[in-house]
């Protein structure tokens, strides 16, 4: 900012009208014109994390937590605990970053909330001696004295620059007290509700503590019941393991057929699929779409990932999972996760189906079906449902295996589907 300020003797002799251009004012002002945004991003982001995990909490609660707590559903209800936990551990963790990240923006608010508290003081002073000054030279004698003492016709002139410099400065310096006193308002405002919305985040942080201390001690309990019958659980998990790799065998077999005859019937020498134009055109339009490929069910969770892992509660058991597992609610169906053929409808034990969708090269699998509204052939689009999902009568629970292949090699679903 500019002052005008000077000592009227100054402008008795030729010369430049002195200006003070107090570079630490024009800084200051210069960074306050800004929204403090420091963290402002990542606290955003945190935010919606934050929104996401409480969401899958509440998913949960709703889609996994069925069982009757009977001896055959103990496995299950602890797995769905220890996942639970899991969510809720990342969500307190989140909250404590987010918090963190309060705290560093209200120091911030703080520190700018003190810096214009200074600005405006001083300019209310400097704006309180011009009035003064004024006053005592209000006059027009005084002002034509002033004009008329000049020893030239140049001083005369810049005497006269001089007085209009000096009635504008004035008139800046009260309307930018008005601004500066509606800023500190604003920041004043927007400081008060940052601490409240800390408030609030240590408020749902204590609550969750406490939710995942009483979860923990169910899952103390649940363990010591395992425990006792641990041989027979595992057993369990290496039959149904065993079972899955048989299905999964008999999936890629029948690719495999199907893409040998598709190559005799075209005489086309390929490593895959003998496809049309339009079907190289549909494959590629799937291949753009990698990483937004809508969910195979409306509403659910991943309670199973792709690949060898460790069992979540029995210890040195690992698992192998050819694809995703969702759990989602009762009466669910599952959904193409794009446009498609049919290839086949396979039945598995238990009289329940698989689909396979032809996509191109690319095979979408939907196991674990209690009926399907499709036939062997029909061409499917975006989210068509293809059948009902079955649900398991012991543990209640509704879960869909979705497989994804390109030719007869298994591809993870996850780097492919939309992460909600």
């Amino acid at each position: 900012m500019i002052s005008l300020r000077a000592n009227i003797e100054e402008y008795k002799t030729p010369g430049l009208v002195k200006i003070d251009f107090r570079l630490k004012t024009l800084i200051l002002l210069f960074l306050l014109s800004f929204p403090f945004t420091g963290s402002s991003q990542s606290r955003q982001e945190l935010e919606q994390q934050r929104v996401q995990l409480q969401k899958e909490i509440k998913q949960i609660n709703t889609l996994l937590f069925q069982s009757q707590k009977k001896e055959k559903t103990l496995l299950s209800d602890l797995s769905d605990l220890v996942q639970r936990i899991g969510v809720r551990t990342k969500l307190i963790n989140t909250i404590n970053e987010e918090t963190n990240q309060l705290t560093i923006e209200i120091k911030e608010n703080e520190r700018q909330v003190k810096m214009l508290e200074e600005r405006l003081e001083f300019l209310k002073k400097d704006y309180a001696n011009m009035v003064v000054k004024s006053y005592k030279s209000k006059t027009k004698n005084s002002r034509l004295m002033f004009l008329l003492s000049s020893e030239s016709f140049l001083q005369a002139y810049k005497r006269l620059e001089y007085l209009k410099q000096y009635a504008a400065y004035r008139e800046r310096q009260g309307e930018e007290i008005k601004v500066e006193t509606v800023k500190l308002q604003n920041l004043t405002d927007y400081l008060v509700e940052t601490r409240n919305e800390k408030e609030d985040l240590i408020a749902i942080n204590l609550r969750e503590k406490d939710s995942i201390s009483e979860e923990k001690k169910s899952q103390e309990g649940l363990v010591r019941s395992v425990k006792k019958k641990e041989k027979k659980y595992i057993a369990q998990i290496n039959k149904k393991q065993k079972e899955e790799r048989e299905i999964d065998a008999k999936v890629q077999k029948l690719i495999a057929e199907a893409i040998a005859k598709s190559k005799k019937e075209s005489n086309v020498k390929s490593s895959g699929f003998a496809l049309t134009p339009e079907a190289v055109a549909l494959e590629k339009d799937f291949i753009s779409n990698k990483g937004k490929l809508p969910s195979p069910v409306e509403r659910g969770v991943i309670v199973r990932r792709y690949g060898k892992q460790r069992h979540p509660t029995l210890k040195g058991i690992t698992i192998e999972s050819n694809g995703v597992f969702y759990a989602t609610e009762k009466d669910a169906n599952a959904r193409v996760i794009f446009d498609g053929k049919v290839l086949a409808i396979q039945v598995l034990p238990g009289k329940k189906k698989a689909i396979l969708v032809q996509h191109g090269n690319y095979i979408s699998v939907y196991k674990n079906l209690d009926n399907v509204t499709v036939q062997k052939g029909d061409l499917v689009s975006t989210k068509q449902q293809l059948g009902k999902i079955h649900t398991d009568k012991s543990t209640g629970k509704t879960i869909l295996a979705f497989v994804l292949f390109k030719e007869i090699h298994r591809q993870n679903p996850e780097e492919w589907v939309y992460k909600n």
